[in-house]
């Protein structure tokens, strides 16, 4: 009877260790994948994706001091395959709490930080009809296109001796 307990003990800790990397590495996945350049972006995505960073660190520690308590435990017991497999479902939780204090937006929509410039007659990688933000200080006139500037969100520069950032 002893041993039958001891099985479902162990069983119901193989589980539990899959739900702890599972959920840990989904906690911080997601925010990932529902804020992405040139993807439809929804006000509940994006609140979603900023809760889910605010508590990502503090879930995905919890999964690995859970998933590391639960290794200890099941190592003694473990069969040779199971302990080769005990440090994989913690390598995941690592790599979730290390990206977890990342900043993976800024990743994503990194400035561009020097810009490269044509005359509009030359501009021939662009349509007429092409979409462009400009800006005009002091005499002098940039214009920066819509679909260059999709990628980046954020440009900085400089526009008649004047520092600007110009986002999208």
């Amino acid at each position: 009877m002893a041993n039958n307990s001891h099985r479902k003990w162990r069983w119901k800790s193989w589980l539990i260790l899959c739900l702890l990397t599972v959920s840990s590495v989904a906690v911080v996945a997601f925010p990932v994948f529902l804020i992405m350049p040139f993807k439809l972006q929804t006000p509940t995505g994006i609140e979603w994706s900023f809760w889910l960073r605010r508590i990502s660190f503090w879930t995905s520690v919890a999964a690995l001091i859970g998933a590391s308590w639960l290794c200890l435990r099941l190592w003694p017991q473990a069969r040779w395959w199971s302990r080769w497999s005990l440090p994989l479902f913690l390598l995941p939780i690592l790599v979730a709490t290390w990206f977890s204090r990342q900043n993976h937006f800024e990743w994503m929509f990194n400035p561009l930080s020097v810009a490269e410039y044509v005359a509009a007659s030359e501009a021939d990688f662009m349509d007429d009809r092409e979409m462009v933000m400009a800006i005009e200080i002091n005499g002098e006139a940039i214009a920066y296109p819509v679909r260059l500037m999709a990628y980046h969100h954020i440009l900085n520069d400089v526009v008649g001796g004047k520092p600007i950032t110009a986002t999208y």
